[in-house]
């Protein structure tokens, strides 16, 4: 049996907790601050609630750095379904990537927690089940890449 692979990052961000909590909430804040370097997003679903779902389309800036195993050459398709949501602490989400490689096969759960931390709140990333056909290294990166978006967007926020 494979053992589950368990990816994690965690930034504290200069903002408290209900700030980032709200850009949780907003299908064109996830667009802003979600993707990777080197990524867009669009949202053709958003349900922001307890067993809503979501259906993101990220697409490389330039589809020569694509990785093999997209749903097309130059983007991902994501189909994503909320959990769980604890206002200003948690948001627990269930994330399937549509792909004929089975590598990529399967449900990834991802849970991001919020905790105050002094002058600002820790975020915490923590995907279980992370497909094989995910590297790794790749996936740390752009876990990184994401909460720096997340920050920037909800830095920038705060002081408007």
């Amino acid at each position: 049996m494979r053992k589950e692979r368990v990816d994690t990052a965690s930034r504290v961000i200069r903002a408290p907790p209900q700030a980032i909590y709200r850009a949780f909430l907003s299908a064109d804040a996830w667009t802003v601050w979600l993707p990777p370097a080197g990524m867009s997003a669009r949202m053709q679903r958003f349900e922001p609630w307890s067993g809503g779902r979501y259906r993101m389309i990220l697409t490389y800036d330039h589809p020569d750095h694509a990785a093999p195993g997209k749903t097309s050459a130059d983007s991902d398709v994501v189909n994503g379904r909320f959990v769980e949501f604890v206002t200003d602490r948690r948001v627990v989400q269930e994330v399937e990537f549509a792909s004929d490689d089975p590598a990529f096969a399967g449900v990834m759960r991802m849970t991001w927690s919020l905790r105050a931390a002094g002058n600002g709140t820790e975020v915490r990333m923590r995907c279980r089940r992370v497909p094989e056909g995910i590297r790794a290294e790749d996936h740390r990166a752009g876990m990184r890449s994401s909460l720096e978006n997340l920050a920037a967007f909800v830095e920038a926020e705060s002081c408007s």
